[in-house]
This record gives structure tokens, C-alpha cells and sequence, in this order.
């Protein structure tokens, strides 16, 4: 498929990489094909992540087409970008043609993005994540890279407002190694472990990351396990269930 919107929006993501100033690290990259069809499975602490997400695959020279809620698609100024970059509408209330859509896609040989937490954690920890990345990689045939982002909520995420004139953030890519699914494994197994990948990878970007908070108005953006004053799971998963609250 030609790409003729895609290129012009990197162009302008790395301008913006620059006005920040961000700190980028990206670990791992070399987990991504440079050919042929790949699922990537991301953690989601901010509504910037997919610029992130599709910046670790750029090493391998990949586009990726990200899963995204219809909603996005319908945006006067988004839909037709999102159209344009060739990204896959997420009706969740019918979501079979998606899922066929990123299958047929992933069979194509494309690298097709997906959130399988399905919103943003608020909790900065990895959530109960959907069993469609497996099952998707695993009826196509392709690997499933699990992927962690972290820095990304300090620039806009839920329930804070958004801070793009933030400069000089550090944003942490990490990529683990690749899983190969197949027809005959167990889904919810495979889930699992991509949950446990998943939240492996988070542990170590934490860890590494070079920033900590400049006091206790700036701990909002670390998870309360490692002394910060965002919301335990259990506090995000009630705050999740609110429908005013939701993506």
C-alpha cells in the first residue's frame, strides 16, 4: 500500500522529539523483523504512546499500523491521518472485522500495534491485558515483540492535564524478545506470559530510568510500588469501572 501521509507525520513527530528535547532511549529494537509480519504488544501509560510505540520500530525501518478505537477515526483532524498512515479502526462493540482486518495485515507481512491493556493504566502498571495479540500472531503465524514504555505519562496522560512544553524528559523504549505463538498453543497460557514479558520489560525501564520526582508534587507520575502517589491497581481498576471515567 503506498504511504503517502505516513512519512510526513514521522517528519513532524520528530520535530517534535526535538522541541521537547526528549531524552529518547530505545533498547532492544533489533527484536523486530526488518521483513515480514510482527505483532507488537505495548504497555499503555499515555495517550502519546503510539507515537512511541511506532518510534521502536523505526530502527528496522518498519511503519507500524496501530489498532485503534473508531472513535479516533471519526475525528475531523485525526480520522483522515489515522486513514492516511493506513491504521486499523477498533469498533468494540463488533470488533471481528478488526481482528480479521490485523490478520489479514500481519499475513501481508505488515507490523500491526496493539495496547492489550485496551486503555491507559493510571496505575502505571500493567493492567489484565486481552488475549488478541496472541490469538492474532498466532492465526497468522507471526512472532508477538513485547514492547514497554515509560516517561510518556509525564508529557499527557489520564486524569492529569497534558504538559507537551515539558522539556527534556527522558522516554525509556524497551523491546523484549520475540514470541512464537502457534494455532495449537493455549491462549490464555500465552496471554499470560506476554503480560509477564510485558510487565518484566516495565519493571526494567522503571529501573533504569534516569529521573526521579523533584518532590512530593512530583511523584504523581511514579506507580505507588515504587513510592509514588499514582493509584494502586486495585484504586485505577475502580477508578476504570466509572463510565465517565473511561477512554
Amino acid at each position: 500500500m503506498a504511504d503517502l501521509v505516513y512519512p510526513p507525520v514521522l517528519v513532524a513527530a520528530r520535530l517534535m522529539f526535538r522541541l521537547l528535547d526528549n531524552r529518547i532511549r530505545i533498547e532492544g529494537a533489533e527484536h523486530v523483523p526488518a521483513t515480514g509480519g510482527a505483532v507488537i504488544a505495548c504497555t499503555h501509560v499515555s495517550y502519546l504512546d503510539f507515537i512511541y510505540c511506532g518510534l521502536g520500530a523505526r530502527p528496522s525501518k518498519r511503519l507500524v499500523r496501530f489498532m485503534a478505537k473508531q472513535e479516533i477515526f471519526s475525528h475531523g483532524v485525526g480520522g483522515p491521518l489515522m486513514r492516511g498512515m493506513h491504521h486499523i479502526p477498533v469498533d468494540r462493540a463488533a470488533g471481528q472485522a478488526s481482528y480479521d482486518e490485523a490478520v489479514k495485515r500481519l499475513r501481508a507481512g505488515e507490523v500491526v500495534g496493539v495496547f492489550p491493556e485496551a486503555t491507559i493504566s493510571r496505575s502505571f502498571t500493567v493492567k489484565d491485558i486481552k488475549t488478541g495479540a496472541a490469538r492474532m500472531a498466532a492465526e497468522a503465524g507471526v512472532p508477538v515483540i513485547p514492547m514497554a514504555l515509560w516517561g510518556t505519562q509525564r508529557l499527557w496522560t489520564k486524569g492529569h492535564p497534558k504538559d507537551l512544553t515539558h522539556r527534556h524528559v527522558p522516554i525509556s523504549i524497551v523491546l523484549g524478545a520475540p514470541m512464537h505463538p502457534s494455532a495449537e498453543d493455549d491462549c490464555e497460557v500465552l496471554t499470560k506470559d506476554l503480560r509477564a514479558r510485558m510487565s518484566e520489560l516495565l519493571d526494567q525501564a522503571q529501573a533504569s530510568y534516569p529521573d526521579r520526582p523533584t518532590g512530593d508534587d512530583d511523584r504523581w507520575w511514579l506507580p505507588a510500588h515504587l513510592g509514588g502517589t499514582a493509584p494502586t491497581p486495585e484504586a485505577a481498576a475502580a477508578l476504570d469501572r466509572r463510565p465517565a471515567e473511561r477512554d
